[in-house]
């Protein structure tokens, strides 16, 4: 039962154009998550194992990437791969794409920004968030299957959950219910000329309030994958001390509590969603411009004591 759901501010500053509770937003890291699924699903349908090597379907491709990284080091981000987008060395306002963006429409594209990379620790050593290691997740899911990455995702995540409004936009032809990304809390500069034209395993799902709250009942009723696999998923894996958190497969996990939770930052996109099962408590926050969700989560985490 939604206990509250509203709308502020404008999907299109220009035009005067309203957000609205059927808004489409982007969801940048947020669809980290649903990428995790679409893998954790291929496994159930044994197209892969979490044991299988990101270099028995890479061959020759990203040669720097080590032999022994598995499925399941990348979807823990403890493969130790070099990383195309570090977000400790960059402003993600700034122009950080080393490829002009409209080149990154399709995840094979993303070869040449994902290439060499050193390894910067031995897989499993311990955790490091890593954005390439996602991207690297849905080529293997699209190599390993034969489906283009973002096809998958709907048959395998979108449809089993309901989220009949999510799905993989192109940012330079955006349909009239999705929202503008801007750089600042004022101002017209958007974000198209930042982010990848449409984006793959590690970020620019776009989606709604709705779509989140059907994903989470979908989720924890196993509708998605089987809740043998939900429970592997939310798992700790790593202690993630500097965020405050812990990490599962492809889920943010409470410090010490039950929560768990997707998250996305990015210029022009801010995003968080959470889950808490022993209350059945859910919120979703999200905001068209950088930093515009975050002080309205943090309300909510003080006052749900999360």
């Amino acid at each position: 039962m939604t206990e509250f759901c509203s709308a502020y501010g404008y999907a299109d500053r220009a035009h005067g154009i309203l957000n609205s509770a059927e808004t489409q937003f982007a969801t940048a890291s947020g669809t980290k998550s649903l990428t995790a699924l679409a893998v954790m699903g291929l496994i159930e349908r044994g197209t892969f194992e979490l044991k299988t090597t990101a270099r028995s379907l890479l061959g020759q491709d990203l040669p720097l990437i080590a032999d022994d990284v598995t499925i399941e080091h990348l979807l823990a981000h403890r493969s130790g791969i070099g990383d195309y987008l570090d977000e400790d060395e960059v402003d993600i306002t700034d122009y950080v794409m080393p490829v002009s963006v409209h080149k990154l429409a399709t995840t094979e594209q993303y070869l040449p920004v994902l290439d060499g990379h050193a390894t910067v620790f031995p897989a499993g050593e311990r955790f490091a968030y890593n954005n390439g290691g996602y991207v690297v997740l849905a080529l293997l899911a699209e190599r390993a299957s034969g489906i283009n990455f973002h096809e998958l995702v709907s048959p395998l995540v979108c449809e089993p959950a309901g989220m009949v409004d999510t799905e993989f936009l192109r940012s330079d032809e955006l349909p009239g219910r999705a929202a503008l990304g801007y750089l600042n809390v004022d101002g017209l500069r958007t974000n198209v000329l930042h982010l990848p034209v449409i984006g793959s395993g590690d970020g620019g799902i776009y989606s709604t309030a709705a779509d989140l709250s059907a994903f989470w009942d979908a989720l924890f009723a196993g509708r998605i994958v089987s809740p043998e696999h939900v429970a592997e998923m939310v798992r700790p894996r790593s202690d993630w001390p500097e965020e405050t958190r812990r990490y599962g497969l492809g889920f943010h996990l409470h410090a010490t509590g039950d929560g768990v939770w997707l998250e996305g930052y990015d210029a022009g996109v801010s995003f968080a969603s959470l889950h808490k099962p022993s209350s059945s408590i859910t919120y979703t926050v999200i905001a068209n411009w950088s930093d515009g969700a975050w002080p309205i989560v943090k309300v909510l985490n003080d006052q749900l004591g999360i």
